[in-house]
């Protein structure tokens, strides 16, 4: 009575669907893996029990409607399930991944699984704030048409004193970058505490624009340890005259989509910096495509996130990266 394989499901427009790369262990049929996965992102448990009776149980469990092979490959299988809108609370990305990344991952019947892409329908998008500042509004506030900003990362990213920073910082500006920024792990270290670095930062944005004529910025790292420390921080960051903050990936769902309801508030353009996203993005069977991390920031309002380039020291495959940009791009999600 609880089956999730249901070959013969029609997709409605409200579902949330999700696109896994299943691996399944030795012996496993592919599509009762997939049926697992599914049950296990949703409804079922690792048993039956009574109270499954008690639910509309028809509605509620995610279905399994379509398992393909793999092109090239001769154990992994592409497996499309997909989920009822009110399986998951209104806008809220932390939901949304406790079911579809929860603890399928761990789940024996399969020895690898990858998300690799999801359809957020108009109806739960909406239930989200999304970014707030476009690619024209950051031109006009940076005054700058016509060709792409460039920018650069202060090096050495740990070690660096304050006033030495805000060197760095200046000699960058002034030398035609349009901006700087913190690197993911400067925070609030003995060598230089976090106020030191805003002011010299700040103040090497301020002397470069006077020398320069025309608006530079500065990325600074609110990222803390308290939601309340990171709140402090980019209140700080405002008062200096900063029109961007920055955040790491690494402070998590809730954390992002908070920060990004006050850079609304606040006026202030958000940069996510995607650390320790390759955790779990840069393994081809296991884990989660990038592009999945590139609608849910969105979604939670983030208006700058890393997608990577095909050139330095970070792996980077041209056609893969080039779809990151297109996703970010789109105005809407499918």
């Amino acid at each position: 009575k609880m089956g999730y394989w249901d070959p013969d499901y029609v997709i409605k427009d409200t579902d949330v669907l999700a696109l896994f790369r299943v691996t399944p262990q030795p012996g496993v049929d592919p599509i009762e893996a997939s049926a697992a996965v599914a049950g296990e992102s949703s409804t079922a448990t690792w048993t039956v029990v009574w109270t499954d009776l008690l639910t509309a149980c028809d509605l509620y469990r995610a279905k399994a409607y379509k398992v393909d092979a793999v092109p090239n490959t001769s154990d992994e299988y592409f497996a499309y399930i997909s989920y009822d809108i009110d399986l998951f609370e209104e806008g809220s990305i932390a939901n949304l991944t406790a079911s579809i990344i929860g603890n399928v991952f761990g789940f024996k019947a399969v020895k690898a699984l990858r998300l690799e892409d999801m359809r957020i329908p108009v109806a739960y998008l909406k239930t989200f704030q999304g970014p707030a500042t476009g690619i024209v509004v950051e031109r006009e506030r940076m005054d700058k048409f016509g060709r792409p900003f460039l920018g650069a990362t202060v090096k050495p990213k740990l070690g660096l004193s304050g006033k030495n920073y805000g060197r760095v910082v200046y000699e960058g500006l002034k030398g035609g970058l349009d901006f700087l920024k913190d690197d993911e792990n400067i925070n609030s270290q003995p060598f230089m505490r976090w106020r030191e670095r805003y002011l010299f930062s700040m103040e090497g944005v301020n002397r470069a624009q006077a020398a320069a004529g025309e608006i530079k910025g500065h990325y600074l790292n609110v990222t803390s340890g308290t939601m309340e420390d990171m709140y402090e921080r980019a209140e700080f960051a405002k008062q200096l005259g900063s029109v961007i903050c920055m955040i790491d990936l690494v402070i998590g769902y809730t954390a992002i989509q908070s920060m990004a309801i006050w850079a609304r508030k606040a006026d202030m353009i958000l940069h996510l910096h995607r650390a320790g996203n390759s955790t779990y993005s840069r393994q081809k069977i296991h884990g989660m495509n990038f592009r999945v991390i590139c609608k849910w920031m969105r979604m939670a309002g983030v208006d700058h996130i890393h997608a990577g380039t095909v050139v330095g020291k970070l792996e980077g495959d041209p056609l893969m990266i080039k779809g990151f940009y297109n996703t970010l791009l789109q105005t809407h999600l499918e």
